[in-house]
């Protein structure tokens, strides 16, 4: 779809690099051209997935460990980049979620998805940002978020708050940096089931080994997102030639939001139900632990 050198020469940071949809786009930028510069909380996934990108694609990766969360961290972790060369382009992919009655929430799970959605990305983004404005060098950035910045959704308040957020930030830093060289712009994709994710969102949903989910019938299209589509439209955003587009949240759903709430049948589940669901992802989360101990 693009000229093989489309992304030459530039440096793009990924929040949340070292899986699921920032992996998928990173293996995009790479392929182009771009040195990539991943980062996430643990070590030793990031390590895995430079070198899993690098063999693939060739090229270059870069991986810092960083929780996002932590400001200081932020800071000192892009001062570290940008004194080996200024960054060009940044993807705010780092997120956390999972489904939940809101009147089972606690606190606790309230903070665990705004202080890495909501601050966390903006805690990046003015620590790139603002090395920008201050050496007058362009720069684009992209947030992932979702379509309920539109919609919101029940059982998922956090994560709708949260973005809802970032789509504000989106709009309101375009205006404010217009001027600079700097644009910013947002995807809101769709059903794109990753491993980990789509675990804690759609937990009665399996996901073949390909990546396909049995009975997903919620699409107009009747599929899910094929990540070479997320990476189009992320390399198309992160290259020289749409610098007129700024401000925007782009929908990337096969017009699934357009027929209502994303997670609005859960609402005739039963008390049941949602043990069960609260189960799974619980489980989830023990199998992900293990992981990050072996």
């Amino acid at each position: 779809m693009f000229k093989e050198n489309l992304l030459k020469g530039k440096r793009i940071l990924v929040t949340g690099g070292g899986t699921g949809l920032g992996k998928e786009m990173s293996r995009y930028f790479l392929k182009y051209g771009a040195e990539v510069i991943i980062c996430g909380r643990r070590g030793e996934v990031l390590e895995e997935a430079a070198k899993e990108l690098m063999e693939e694609q060739g090229g270059v990766v870069k991986f810092f460990p960083l929780d996002i969360r932590a400001p200081q961290d932020v800071d000192e972790t892009i001062e570290k980049i940008f004194f080996e060369g200024p960054l060009d382009g940044l993807v705010n992919n780092a997120a956390g979620n999972f489904i939940s009655r809101t009147k089972d929430l606690s606190h606790r799970g309230f903070d665990a998805i705004a202080s890495i959605v909501f601050h966390g990305t903006f805690y990046v983004t003015h620590s790139v940002g603002k090395r920008w404005l201050e050496t007058n060098h362009k720069g684009s950035i992209i947030s992932i978020l979702a379509t309920w910045v539109w919609t919101g959704s029940a059982f998922v308040v956090p994560s709708a708050m949260s973005k809802s957020g970032i789509h504000a930030m989106t709009k309101s830093l375009a205006v404010e940096w217009g001027r600079t060289g700097v644009r910013i712009n947002a995807i809101a994709p769709g059903p794109f089931p990753t491993e980990g994710a789509w675990a804690r969102l759609s937990p009665n949903q399996e996901i073949d080994g390909e990546g396909e989910t049995s009975n997903y019938n919620q699409n107009p299209m009747g599929r899910v997102g094929e990540m070479e589509e997320l990476g189009n439209l992320a390399t198309f955003l992160m290259s020289d030639g749409c610098d007129y587009l700024n401000g925007q949240t782009i929908a990337l759903d096969g017009a699934e939001y357009l027929t209502g709430g994303t997670f609005r049948h859960l609402s005739a589940l039963s008390d049941d139900d949602w043990e069960n669901i609260k189960n799974s992802i619980k489980k989830t989360n023990e199998k992900d632990k293990a992981k990050r101990s072996v």
